[in-house]
């Protein structure tokens, strides 16, 4: 093997890795969104959430993960609807907002 095909296959697999962590990873996001939306007696909306941004950082021991900004909706009256968002790092909650909601949800120091 030379190493361009060495180079593919790590990118490959890299990618591969990426697209298996973020379906992983959204359904975190749909349990966490679900779990919120019941807590505070809203409907979250099916096939709305997503995973908006993706980035590198640290996560609190200082090791490298990626941190996860996701956006979700749900309605209040089962006629409007209402922009949710929060915020992973690796698989930990960091904030959550439901923006029908005055308040604001910090988890962990919120990054």
């Amino acid at each position: 093997m030379n190493g361009l095909e060495v180079v593919v296959l790590l990118v490959l697999a890299l990618g591969g890795w990426y697209w298996m962590d973020s379906l992983s990873a959204l359904e975190l996001v749909r349990r966490l969104a679900q779990e919120a939306c019941a807590r505070d007696g809203v409907q979250l909306l099916d096939d709305t959430v997503v995973i908006e941004r993706t980035r590198p950082t640290r996560d609190d021991d200082g090791r490298l993960s990626l941190a996860r900004d996701c956006r979700f909706e749900f309605s209040v009256e089962g006629t409007d609807r209402q922009v949710g968002r929060l915020r992973l790092i690796a698989r930990e909650l960091v904030w959550l907002e439901l923006t029908s909601r005055p308040r604001f949800h910090v988890i962990n120091g919120g990054r």
